[in-house]
């Protein structure tokens, strides 16, 4: 080597860095490097990584990330940088509230901060419709469709709730199949491609379970998401005899069981009313003897009904004074004089003759009473001498028993029948 590349050398070596505007220098602070995006679908993130060197010390760092469409650094004005993260201390800056255009190409740049002093810019371009990842379908269902099976997929959404399908128009997606078995290594897998989300997979067996997985797919830049998480079902067919039969004769038993429970219940409840109502203990004989006693004068409470036959039930009920009972005794004994005497005459008419001879004597006459005034019984000839006593007539009884009559009544009926006759 000769002396003159040998001086270039040193003097590479032992010159002194470039001094900034603010006075800091750049040398002091490494800039981050490896700038790599974590994408998928619409969500952006910017990853760097940094290492610190000793003329960073232990003081703390930030970093700052901007962003500029690319073709506004062809301008010489208005290069108006967007900044995202402004002294983070982070090695990551999320994108994706920047709402970048899918089919824009941008230019990415960070830089390391430690108070006033400043690293370099790191840059790095970036276009979504060609790094940004897309991922599987939102979600997959399986249904059976007699022998077949349909698949139903949803579209991969964005950060906003949208489909994938209106940023990438040509998506399209590709479903796996295989039969369900216990033996991996027999395996085999079908495959088919389709751009629409309704899928029916042909070529199936009946009442086979198959596993399907789906992946989306975009050829234009090479990209595939992974696929989706198995999901199983078993395609159906005509229903075998031995299928029926065993369905026939469950539900037969089922229907037996459900009657044995039936019964079983009816006869409890029944054993329940009847040990309620009728009780196998009685009561003692006295105590129904006078529970049931329906007598007047018995104490046990019961109701009237209108088919008692000692109690009877009115609508109105009116109280009257008690009547007063009038008492017949026996009719007094009417007495005749011993010296008077009742005899027979031709002209019908009785003479009454005193013992003594009297001029005045009466006859009675029957012409005023309603019929014979005679005596009950009279006295025989062996009779007897003193006097005579026999019942008064019935008419006399009625009129005492009514009561006594006016003076004057009275005394004019006794002299319409009585007449003095002289002797």
């Amino acid at each position: 080597m000769d002396a003159a590349a040998v001086f270039v050398f040193v003097l590479c070596c032992f010159q002194t860095s470039p001094v900034q505007a603010d006075g800091s220098s750049q040398a002091e602070l490494s800039a981050p490097h490896n700038l790599t995006m974590q994408t998928m679908n619409t969500q952006y993130i910017l990853l760097w990584d940094w290492y610190r060197t000793p003329a960073a010390g232990n003081h703390p760092v930030t970093f700052t990330t901007q962003y500029i469409a690319k073709y506004k650094l062809q301008r010489k004005k208005n290069k108006d940088w967007t900044t995202v993260c402004d002294k983070t201390a982070d090695t990551r800056c999320d994108l994706t509230q920047s709402h970048l255009h899918y089919l824009g190409i941008f230019v990415l740049r960070v830089r390391t901060n430690q108070g006033k002093t400043h690293s370099k810019w790191t840059d790095r371009e970036f276009c979504p419709d060609k790094e940004a990842a897309v991922g599987p379908p939102s979600r997959v269902d399986v249904s059976p469709a007699g022998y077949l099976l349909d698949v139903s997929i949803y579209d991969p959404l964005t950060t906003t709730n949208t489909s994938m399908r209106d940023k990438v128009p040509m998506m399209y997606y590709r479903i796996i199949y295989w039969e369900r078995s216990q033996n991996a290594q027999g395996l085999q897998t079908q495959m088919a491609n389709s751009s629409v989300n309704l899928v029916t997979l042909p070529d199936l067996q009946s009442w086979t379970w198959y596993c399907v997985s789906v992946q989306t797919r975009y050829d234009y830049y090479h990209k595939s998401s992974n696929f989706t998480t198995p999901h199983c079902m078993q395609t159906q067919g005509a229903t075998p005899v031995w299928q029926i039969l065993l369905w026939f004769l469950a539900s037969m038993l089922g229907f037996f069981l459900l009657v044995l429970l039936f019964l079983y219940i009816s006869f409890k409840c029944y054993h329940v009313v009847k040990d309620t109502f009728y009780p196998s203990i009685q009561l003692p004989a006295h105590i129904q003897e006078y529970l049931n006693d329906c007598s007047p004068s018995s104490d046990v409470p019961r109701l009237l009904t209108p088919e008692s036959d000692t109690e009877m039930i009115y609508d109105k009920l009116s109280i009257c004074p008690e009547a007063v009972l009038l008492e017949i005794h026996a009719p007094p004994r009417c007495e005749t004089p011993p010296f008077m005497a009742l005899e027979p005459n031709s002209s019908g008419r009785h003479s009454r003759q005193g013992s003594g001879g009297s001029k005045d004597s009466g006859v009675y006459s029957t012409e005023g009473s309603s019929g014979p005034r005679q005596p009950r019984s009279t006295q025989s000839s062996a009779g007897l001498e003193g006097s005579w006593q026999g019942p008064c007539s019935l008419e006399q009884v009625k009129m005492e028993a009514v009561g006594p009559e006016p003076r004057g009544q009275r005394a004019t009926m006794e002299d319409e029948g009585v007449m003095d006759i002289d002797v």
